[in-house]
Order: C-alpha cells, then structure tokens, then sequence
C-alpha cells in the first residue's frame, strides 16, 4: 500500500476518534468524577499510553494483516466508529459504560469479520481477551478491598470517635502524606517513561516521593489546617486560593452576613443549614447575579441582538457544568441515604481538599488507561496512512494525537458527562467527602497499576466497585441500591457484543466503497 493513500479513511478516523474520546469523558471519566461531585468538590484531565498497545496490537494478530494494511486501515476506523456510537449513544441515555470494553469489542467484531475467530487472541498469554476479561472481574472487586480499607481507617480513627472533628485535625496531616506518596509515587515511577526517572533508582525516587509527601505534610500543618478551621469554626468567607497567604488574611465576612446583605431569606442562613448545604454559596451569587441581570436587562437597548447571540454560545458550551447533579432526584433515594450512617458534617467538610487531590491523582489514571482507548486505533490509522506499512509492537504513540484525544475527553466531561453523574451520582450509595476520598483513591491506585501492568482495565468497574464496597461499610445492605448496579452490569454485558456488531456492519458495508474508491485514480 502507497503511503498517504487512503487520505479519506484518516480523515474520517480523526473524527471518530475525537468522538470515542469525548465519550470517554462524558461517560467512563463522568461516572468516576460521579464521586467527586455528588459529594461537592470538582476536576478536570491529562494524559499517557501504556494500555494503547495492548488495545492497538493485543487483541487482535496483527501480523494476519500483513499486505492488508487497507483493510487494518479502513477497520480501525470502524473500530472507533462502533466503539463511539455505542458510547456516546449510553452516555445520552446515561447507561455508566466501559468504554475499554467498548474498543475491544469493536476490535474483536472487526478482527471476526475480516479473518475469522482465529485472528482474535482469546487466550490468557500475551494479554489476550481471557486475561482482559479477568481483569474487569478483579478489578472492581480489588478497588472495593482497597476502597474499603481506606475508609473504616477514616471510619474508626476519625468519624467514630468521641471529638471527631479534633480526630480530623490530627489525621488530616496523616491522610495528606499517604495521598501525596501513592499520587508521587505513580507519577514519579511508573508515569514518566518519556524522560526515564526510573534510571534514577529505586531508593533516590523513593527518598524523593517521602521528601515530596513530608513538605506535604507541612503544608497541612501550617495551612490547610488554620484554612479550614477558619471556614468550619468560624464559618469565614475563604477561597482555596487564600490557602498559601492565611496567615497574612485578616478576618473575613462570615457566611451569614454575606447572605443577609444578599437578601438571602433569613430561613437559609442558621449555621446548620451553612453547614448541611453547601451550595449557600450558589444561593448568594445566583440571587445577587438576578439582581444584576434584572438591572442589564432593563438598560439593554431590544437591538444588542449580537450580545444575545453570544450568550446562547457561551451557553452551548456551559450547558452540561451548569447542570444539578449532587442533589438530581435525590428524594426518590431518600430510603436508601437514611441506611447509611452519617456523621459530622465539620468532620467531614476536612477531607473535601484531599478529595480534589485524589480527583485530580483521577485524572492522572483517566489518562493512562482511558486515553489508549481511543488513542490505539487511530496510531495504527496514522502510522499506516503515513508509512503504507503494518506497525509493529515497539511502534511510539506520537504526543499530537495523545493531546488531540485529551482535549475531546475535557470536552465530552464538561459538555455531555453530567448524564452518567446524574445516573451515578449519590444513586449506589450515599457519598460525602471522606466516602468519596477512599473510593476516588482506591479505584486510581487499581487503574494505574494494572495500566502499568497493560492490563486495560475499565475505571467504570473500579470506581463502581470501590462505591459498592464503601456503602457495604455502613453495615446495612439497603444503604446500596442494588437495582441500579444490576443495571450498570447490564449495561456492561451488553457493551462486548454491540461495539463489535456495529464496528463489523461498518465494515462489512464500506470496506469495498473504500476499495472502489481508491481504485480510481486521485478519488480518495
């Protein structure tokens, strides 16, 4: 095959692979952000590629398609295209997916139709579909074990105690330096193959993930802790950013104060109902923004057509972060939250900042697994279109096409992902910050270890396990809604067989257009 022949395959395959990603983010990163935002702290992406290979030259004999690479070609695009109609199709309907399993679904579908059954590496040895399959049992059930030693350690050193809140003060500095070591750790040594850390040596990377985690700790000490005990105690007016200058920060408004200066309603503003709702802060800047746009609207000429066109826009691209996601349909739940033990709030409110750490340590594993998902087929796409040749194992994912998919995975979370948090969200269990910590943790430790591994194990499953197995910590079966995880793993049964019916259709219907086509001189 000719090099930069088939122009019109990559073309439709950068598509479709910019659509698989903004999958990827509006459904396998929505439903593992699901956590952070159903218990009130927020996030966004990156990227790396060790799973890629597995998904790009794993699955399926590439060395079958030797002097075939047109049909490798033409059917890694429809791999991208039945993996994306599937996902964003669940995503829509908010069905929380694995888009790991939807690529190599449509993978093995595309592998079947060209070569038969044989072509597919159903086996366990050199990362065949057994030993995937495998993974996507064990994974959920290695991030619950996890997930779950986490929280009863929070559960029985902090919530329970007598002073859970002082408890709190004294284990947060603990708390942030096994984070900081785990998220250093990975990051250090197993996500930096590109400028090779590892020739480092074990202990130096070890001695500088402990120095990292011990500033860390200092950190905490001296100001997390006086931040948030300012908020929490003296319920001041305080952003994250003023956390590195709270020493030099002389006393702000506190919340009650600002909210009757807003004209908040004097019901909305007793310290407990501060405390237990946490977007009092929306009710002030959404009253006062009333107020403003009330006044706008009234000195607006009728004819600023082009600042109302602007607006609908901006809209479009604000639409899916301005939607409710934390308290969506939560009454119907009620039963379900009322099984699950609560505990103070105050005490609670103090893992929300290592909960934005682990959401983002998430994305840091969101890009090392769910990126190659998308990344796989369209490398094999490009390295054809420009080579004419087959890849072969040792082939680089150039950086471009990891920062092309990255951007649509930012994309497809803010724009399309709050379907699958609605669906998700406080709906297996109830989640609150130090509950939503443990998961986030456990289930990116479980990601990032067997991506190492290239073990391309699916984020839904982990961070479903993880969920399950924390509300099975409140000692109750009814705090878990069980119907809703028979549905996630229906979903998930039927994820396999309908990429792969798709991506196989696809093929079978535009494979011979595609050779018709470049058969013609200067057609395609």
């Amino acid at each position: 095959m000719d090099s930069y022949s088939l122009t019109l395959v990559f073309i439709i395959g950068l598509i479709f692979a910019f659509m698989d990603a903004f999958g990827i983010g509006a459904n396998d990163v929505a439903n593992s952000f699901s956590t952070s935002v159903a218990s009130k702290s927020l996030t966004l992406k990156q990227a790396c590629s060790h799973t890629a290979k597995t998904i790009r030259d794993g699955i399926v004999d590439l060395s079958k398609f030797q002097g075939k690479q047109d049909a490798l070609m033409v059917g890694m695009m429809c791999a991208l295209i039945g993996s994306s109609t599937w996902v964003l199709t669940a995503s829509k309907l908010g069905f929380p997916v694995s888009t790991t399993h939807s690529i190599i679904g449509a993978t093995i579908g595309i592998g079947i139709v060209i070569h038969g059954f044989g072509v597919v590496n159903w086996g366990w040895a050199n990362k065949g579909v057994l030993q995937i399959i495998t993974s996507w049992f064990l994974s959920p059930l290695v991030a619950g074990i996890i997930g779950a030693i986490i929280y009863c350690s929070v559960k029985y050193l902090v919530l329970k105690r007598k002073t859970p809140f002082k408890n709190g003060l004294r284990f947060i500095p603990v708390y942030f330096f096994i984070t900081v070591t785990i998220i250093i750790f990975f990051i250090v040594y197993k996500g930096t193959p590109g400028i090779n850390l590892t020739s480092l040596g074990f202990p130096i990377i070890l001695a500088v993930t402990l120095g990292i985690a011990f500033i860390a700790v200092l950190f905490a000490i001296f100001f997390y802790i006086p931040w948030v005990k300012r908020i929490i105690i003296n319920h001041e007016d305080l952003k994250f950013y003023h956390i590195p200058f709270i020493h030099f920060i002389g006393e702000h408004k506190h919340l009650s104060e600002i909210a009757l200066e807003s004209g908040i309603p004097e019901s909305k503003i007793d310290i407990m109902n501060i405390k237990k709702n946490s977007n009092i802060h929306e009710d002030i800047i959404n009253h006062s923004a009333k107020d403003i746009s009330n006044k706008m609207e009234k000195e607006q000429p009728k004819n600023e057509a082009n600042k109302s066109l602007s607006k609908k826009l901006g809209g479009i691209f604000t639409h899916g972060i301005n939607q409710e996601i934390a308290e969506y349909k939560n009454d119907e739940y009620k039963e379900m939250h009322d099984a699950a033990i609560k505990y103070d709030d105050n005490t609670e409110e103090l893992y929300s900042f290592l909960q934005i750490l682990t959401a983002s340590f998430a994305s840091f594993a969101h890009g090392s697994n769910d990126v190659a998902n998308a990344v796989g087929p369209l490398t094999t796409i490009y390295y054809i279109w420009c080579t004419g040749l087959n890849p072969d194992s040792t082939l680089s994912i150039p950086i471009w096409i990891l920062i092309f998919c990255a951007v649509a995975i930012d994309l497809g979370l803010i724009t399309y992902g709050y379907h699958v948090m609605r669906s998700l969200g406080n709906k297996i269990t109830l989640l609150t910050p130090t509950r939503g910590f443990s998961s986030e943790l456990s289930a990116c430790l479980t990601v990032l270890t067997c991506s190492r591994l290239s073990l391309p194990v699916s984020t839904t499953h982990c961070i479903t396990g993880s969920t399950t197995a924390i509300g099975l910590c409140n000692g109750n079966l009814k705090s878990v809604n069980w119907k809703l995880l028979l549905f996630c793993g229906f979903s998930w049964i039927l994820t396999l067989p309908i990429a792969g019916i798709i991506a196989g259709i696809t093929f079978k219907l535009l494979y011979p257009i595609f050779m018709y086509y470049s058969s013609v001189p200067n057609s395609i």
